[in-house]
């Protein structure tokens, strides 16, 4: 989760596949009238992403594959065909990397396995030269010994980037846990010699605000009612009152970053309106300036002036991006870049004398397309797409469309057709299709309008795909967010099912092929889908979902506990009992003898978020009832699946289960075993061709 489904009466009834085929043979194909594009295309390693300039507009980096592996790659911005690697990871991949304001040194964060328990390294681009910054393995209890954790396994810090600053450019602020696990410090680290210095010793505070010259400034704790206190912090790290905030804005309300003025501070603020706006702040007259602000959806990108730290444009997505200029100095630079391409245009990173840009168009139809654009000139060149593989193919087009909720909400949703399926290209099919639910997670976040490769993988399935942004989803205002309030498996499901019924009265869905299918949040969903509403879905595919949220909150990191009144106001308190008796009605686990149709459970051994023990606990009970369920797990992964041999692999199981029960065309297994981690501790029977592929045991890495 993030702070981010189903079965037949008896084994024997799931014996059979409508063909009459066995289950261990995969099902007949079904044509879809277009060619399948192969999980290697939609799923394998980008061939660039995350491009970014370095502040001194020398060079470019962006992430792709050595040896199969995600690194960062570096090239001299005039000559960008010269890149190489200059990180050697040869697991798991980098995916979170940035510049230093030196300009010689690249940063990154790596766990273990998807545990989450960072380390930030840095490395020195001329010499390739890589330092863990964090080198910290355990933190020690108060008998001096390594503590664990609920689940028994140690307690490791993690990571947290506070702060970079051009005025200290071979520094950086970095929060630790490494005295308390719920609480981490403020340290000052050498980048080339890995110096490590404590700045402030956290007092409590869940998260910190500092400014340019590497003074913490800000710190903010929660009120016992879900809101937020923040507070000032002067030169000693005394602490007095400067806002608070209410649990009802406590998700669309925060802090931003400082100005050029010491006095200046740009927050993201609902309070007094319902989305939430970019707002001005004098920190210490509290004067307050709207910047800007959109009636229907909250603020999303911000572009500021790389040294002037003074806002130039915002956007807004509401169900597509719009951006608003606020320095009518970049109102020409915009209007240029709008026609380069179509799609949603970011400008992701920029030297610091505003000279050279990396600007990137997501489409949704395509990949990604980035561009280096020269202000002074005022001309963009093409550097490359993140998948070239894509160019050319037939995709599915992502289709807004507004649902109405029974109770009159606007549930901005997104739906992707088969292209053979729309051949007028207007968002409604020749007739009825089966429909896969895609369900976010979070659920404090959203679905949003570009490319997306599981839209994309469904749709050239042969599948309608419709992804809704229930209430509680972000970004679209703090009423809609706060309708989901303690609603897990209520209106939020609600919403859900009504998107479910618009698609089949709109001819849009088969109403009896229907699947539901998520991570994390959307995982939870699936499994109360087959529990809440067990005759809605024809199937349904869990990927890291809570089965019962007592237990969820129960182990939650111990670094969330900051943050444990935003779960109790909003999910539901686990620490009462009228609290925990809610929790269990809300909870699939309590509701298994219910499930009757198939379902699929996708988990990562190492999940943090979402334990192990979520899935192990329902997989349990429907073992003991003999209800059948496939059950595949990762023993290197976490939260969601990274690497994409696993990725490949576990969507070559999900794409035979949704043919086999939703009539779907599929690609057979192949190779898409090869290298990964793949195991599958129960249910490897129900799904066709898996045991031929693996079996119920693990396959070493590199064995199909």
């Amino acid at each position: 989760m993030r702070i981010s489904a189903a079965l037949v009466v008896s084994l024997a009834a799931l014996s059979t596949v409508a063909s009459g085929a066995s289950p261990n043979e995969p099902p007949a194909a079904k044509p879809t009238g277009q060619p399948l594009i192969s999980r290697s295309t939609l799923f394998g390693n980008p061939d660039r992403a995350s491009v970014q300039i370095s502040p001194d507009g020398k060079h470019i980096s962006y992430l792709s594959a050595l040896d199969g592996v995600l690194n960062v790659f570096v090239a001299p911005a005039d000559k960008p065909g010269e890149a190489k690697a200059v990180t050697k990871d040869t697991n798991r991949g980098i995916r979170q990397y940035f510049w230093a304001f030196n300009g010689t040194h690249l940063l990154y964060l790596q766990d273990k396995g998807g545990d989450e328990n960072w380390n930030l390294f840095s490395v020195d681009v001329a010499s390739g030269a890589s330092k863990n910054l964090t080198p910290f393995e355990d933190i020690p209890g108060p008998d001096g010994k390594p503590m664990n954790g609920p689940d028994g396994r140690k307690l490791r810090p993690t990571a947290r980037v506070e702060h970079l600053s051009p005025k200290f450019p071979d520094e950086i602020l970095v929060g630790l846990n490494t005295r308390s696990a719920m609480f981490h410090d403020v340290h000052r680290i050498n980048l080339k010699t890995g110096e490590i210095k404590l700045a402030a010793t956290n007092e409590g505070y869940a998260e910190f605000v500092c400014d340019d010259d590497f003074n913490v400034r800000l710190a903010s704790k929660q009120t016992p009612q879900g809101g937020t206190d923040i507070f000032k912090l002067d030169k000693d790290l005394k602490a007095t009152p400067f806002t608070s905030v209410p649990m009802e804005d406590s998700l669309t309300t925060s802090p931003g970053g400082f100005g050029k003025s010491p006095n200046a501070l740009y927050m993201v603020d609902s309070r007094g309106r319902n989305t939430a706006a970019l707002t001005l702040v004098g920190i210490e007259g509290n004067k307050t300036e709207v910047i800007a602000e959109d009636p229907r959806a909250d603020v999303g990108e911000v572009v500021a002036h790389p040294t002037g730290k003074y806002v130039q444009a915002v956007a807004f997505n509401y169900d597509r991006k719009t951006w608003k200029v606020i320095d009518k100095s970049i109102q020409p630079d915009l209007d240029y870049l709008k026609g380069l391409a179509d799609g949603d245009v970011s400008i992701g990173s920029r030297s610091l004398d505003d000279k050279a840009w990396i600007v990137s168009y997501l489409m949704d139809d395509g990949p990604v397309k980035y561009f280096f654009y020269d202000r002074p000139s005022k001309k963009a060149t093409f550097l490359f797409s993140n998948r070239k593989s894509l160019e050319g193919l037939a995709l599915a087009k992502m289709h807004p469309r507004i649902i109405k909720s029974r109770d009159g909400l606007d549930l901005v949703s997104y739906l992707s057709l088969p292209p053979a399926s729309d051949s007028d290209k207007d968002g409604r099919p020749e007739k009825p299709l089966p429909m896969v639910l895609l369900v976010h997670g979070g659920p404090w976040a959203r679905d949003s309008w570009g490319y997306n490769g599981l839209h994309q993988w469904l749709a050239n399935r042969g599948y309608a795909v419709l992804s809704v942004n229930f209430r509680g989803s972000t970004g679209l205002g703090k009423n809609f967010v706060n309708a989901g309030n303690k609603e897990w498996a209520g209106k939020m499901h609600d919403d859900l099912i009504d998107a479910v019924n618009w698609a089949v009265e709109n001819k849009v869905a088969d109403k009896s092929r229907v699947a539901i299918m998520g991570g994390s949040y959307g995982g939870y969903a699936t499994l109360v889908g087959l529990t809440f509403t067990p005759d809605t879905f024809a199937c349904g595919v869990d990927i890291v979902g809570p089965s019962n949220i007592v237990t969820l909150l129960n182990t939650i990191p111990p670094y969330w506990q900051p943050m444990v009144e935003q779960f109790a106001h909003r999910v539901g308190d686990h620490r009462t009992e009228d609290g925990r008796k809610f929790l269990d009605e809300r909870s699939p686990l309590n509701r298994v003898d219910r499930i009757k149709k198939p379902l699929l459970i996708g988990q990562g051994a190492n999940d943090p978020r979402v334990k192990q023990a979520e899935s192990d606990q329902i997989v349990r009970a429907m073992k003991d009832k003999n209800i059948p369920v496939t059950y595949v797990l990762f023993p290197d992964e976490g939260h969601g699946f990274a690497r994409p041999e696993n990725n490949k692999s576990f969507f070559a199981v999900t794409e035979a289960f949704l043919s086999q029960h939703l009539g779907g065309s599929y690609e057979p297994i192949g190779n898409d075993f090869k290298g990964s981690s793949i195991t599958v501790p129960h249910g490897d029977s129900f799904v066709p061709g898996l045991t031929d592929g693996i079996g119920s045991k693990p396959v070493a890495p590199g064995k199909n």
